[in-house]
């Protein structure tokens, strides 16, 4: 397979964003995204292409083989282009407002060249892929060691109850007896959502949603009951939407998410804990007498959390541990659950049907007649 950067110039207006899920928001159709993401992961990847971008320049290695990154794999399945390990120079030489080309490895502005880098083509991946496969063993043993060695030290996670006191009663008594879906805006959360959906409108759990995830509930017409998280990837529109906003603090106390809910004027609690916001998520529904959780797009493999930057799962095995069979994958969910057909409403459509026939037997002696030569005809022959 070609690269499709080699297949002629690419013109597009090129917007600057070192965090891709800030800049993700700002790209229009048909832009040139320019990033700093060593290692880019698949989700970083997926929502670049989903904003129909022409190309992606990364000042940094896009693949750098510590490890089996899916990014860059992903721009080849959109078909777009990926040059990267482009100087950072070319941020002072980029005029704003204005279009840039890429041909090849070059990139000019206004007949300029302001920097040049890697076409990361299926070759390129391919090598990068073979060298993150023989570090991987080392990878994932110093992943196993990481993830005992904090399991130790936040051990308390599991013996200790999170400090709810603050939460008002009405939050403590939505979670009682009933089925909790915790949506994380993680790997394929758009499936899991599909595979679910009825289960959702059926059974009316709880809903929460860990940041994005939030948005991605909103996004499948669902009312989130609260969100949880530093608040660093939910939307406004979300922010202001959900009723019910607790911020995850650090064990500390300090709660750098509750910077954004002050500036926007909105309520919130705040609790301290270890750990990934989808742990604190689990553990407070847990502790809050929930029924059943359902996790949707969370974190359980080994490349799901390197690709998050995180050099073990402590919390997260903790915090699944203590949850125990309570916890079922919305993979799964979808293979058990069947929507039921209940007696009460078939005998409504049974009865929505005859209705009509009746009134009008009753109003036109015409139709009248016919019924009872009808009767007539059976009483005779049966």
């Amino acid at each position: 397979m070609i690269s499709p950067i080699k297949q002629g110039k690419i013109k597009g207006r090129g917007k600057l964003g070192f965090k891709t899920k800030d800049l993700t928001p700002l790209l229009d159709s048909g832009d040139i995204a320019i990033i700093r993401h060593e290692d880019i992961d698949e989700i970083a990847a997926r929502s670049l292409c989903e904003a129909n971008i022409k190309a992606v320049i990364n000042l940094s290695d896009s693949m750098t083989g510590y490890y089996p990154n899916q990014g860059p794999r992903v721009f080849i399945e959109h078909s777009v282009p990926l040059i990267d390990q482009v100087d950072e120079n070319i941020i002072d030489k980029l005029k704003p407002e204005r279009d840039i080309f890429i041909d090849g490895e070059c990139i000019y502005q206004d007949d300029e060249l302001i920097g040049r880098g890697r076409i990361v083509n299926l070759q390129v991946i391919s090598q990068l892929e073979k060298i993150a496969e023989n570090n991987f063993e080392t990878r994932l043993r110093e992943f196993v060691e990481n993830t005992f060695q904090y399991a130790i030290k936040e051990k308390d996670l599991m013996l200790k109850d999170l400090y709810t006191d603050e939460l008002s009663s009405d939050l403590v008594n939505l979670f009682y007896n009933r089925h909790c879906v915790i949506v994380v805006r993680g790997k394929d959360y758009r499936k899991d959502l599909d595979a679910i959906s009825e289960y959702i409108n059926e059974e009316n759990p709880v809903l929460i949603g860990v940041d994005g995830g939030a948005d991605a509930l909103i996004e499948y017409g669902f009312s989130p009951d609260i969100v949880i998280g530093d608040m660093d990837s939910i939307s406004d529109y979300a922010l202001n939407k959900i009723k019910n906003r607790i911020v995850h603090a650090y064990p500390n106390g300090s709660a750098p998410g509750a910077k954004r809910l002050k500036k926007l004027g909105l309520d919130y609690n705040d609790i301290p804990a270890p750990g990934t916001s989808e742990d604190l998520a689990l553990l407070l529904a847990y502790q809050m007498e929930a029924r059943l959780l359902v996790a949707l797009g969370t974190h359980t493999h080994v490349i799901d959390f390197l690709e998050k930057g995180r050099q073990g799962m402590a919390s997260t095995f903790l915090a699944r541990l203590k949850v125990g069979e309570k916890l079922v994958d919305a993979k799964g969910v979808s293979q058990l659950y069947r929507p039921r057909v209940k007696l009460q409403s078939l005998g409504l459509i049974v009865v929505s049907a005859i209705l009509p026939v009746v009134i009008l037997a009753m109003l036109s002696p015409i139709v009248a007649h016919f019924f009872r030569l009808l009767y007539l005809y059976v009483r005779l022959f049966f």
